[in-house]
Formats: structure tokens, sequence, C-alpha cells
């Protein structure tokens, strides 16, 4: 099963999901404080939740299976996904890892202290045809293992 979350996610990368699940008949379920368009598939599915700090990710942690996969680019959300044996995937086609994960915390938490200090780090970089095909590869790559039941 493939969890977004949505909030953030990228239309492109949506898009990517949507084609995937069309085509290999996985569940995907959309987590949103907003509402949202969705395909017409029995496979694909849209939660509403109410809006707040973190309501749409404590969603997918609460229901979220070991070997799920999860799509965002929120760090924390990722390494809880991890803890609970879920796999998380940015939208830049990058894994997230038992590995790499307290790294990219701590990185976040450093650059958040920057930023409230009034240093200016900027921001990611843009998004580009890079990014939105190494998602597809990796998303790719783990269909291949994955089988839906």
């Amino acid at each position: 099963m493939i969890w977004v979350d949505a909030d953030a996610c990228p239309v492109v990368i949506k898009e990517i999901l949507f084609r995937a699940a069309a085509r290999t008949g996985i569940k995907m379920v959309l987590v949103a404080n907003h509402a949202m368009r969705i395909p017409p598939a029995a496979n694909v599915s849209f939660k509403l939740v109410g809006s707040g700090f973190d309501v749409a990710d404590n969603h997918i942690v609460q229901e979220l299976s070991a070997g799920d996969l999860v799509i965002t680019a929120d760090i924390p959300l990722a390494a809880e996904v991890i803890e609970k044996g879920g796999l998380a995937l940015n939208p830049r086609g990058q894994f997230y890892t038992t590995e790499n994960i307290r790294q990219r915390l701590n990185m976040r938490d450093f650059m958040e202290s920057l930023r409230s200090s009034g240093i200016q780090t900027g921001g990611p970089s843009t998004f580009s045809n890079a990014d939105k095909m190494a998602f597809a590869n990796q998303l790719d790559k783990w269909l291949v293992k994955f089988k839906p039941a």
C-alpha cells in the first residue's frame, strides 16, 4: 500500500502516483487537511483530516503497516514511518533509511536553529525533471518488488 502526505506533494508526483496505481492496481491513500481531486479509481482514496500541526502525519503513522510505502518530504514523518517498519520516499526520489534519517533530522534541526536566529538559509532547490525522473525510477523499483494482493 502507498500512503501520500498529500498536503505538500508536488502535482507532478501525484500524477506519477495515479498512473502507477492505475497500471498496477496497488492501493493508494492520499492524506491532506484540504480537499483535493483524485481520479475515480477503486484502489485510490482520499482521507481529509482536520487542520492542525501534524494531523495528516499522525493519521498516516497510525494507519500504516510494516512494508507500506509513504511518499513525503517531511523528515520527522519519515523517521516515524521507518521506526514503524514502513518505507519512506521523498518526491525527489530519495529513500529515507535507518542509515540516513538521523543525519537528515540533525541537519533539519540545525537549519531551523539558523533560521530562528535570523540567518537566511534559502530553501530547497527548484524541483527539476531530474528529480521527477529519480522519483519515478525509485517508485518503479519498489513496485517491481511489491506484488499487490
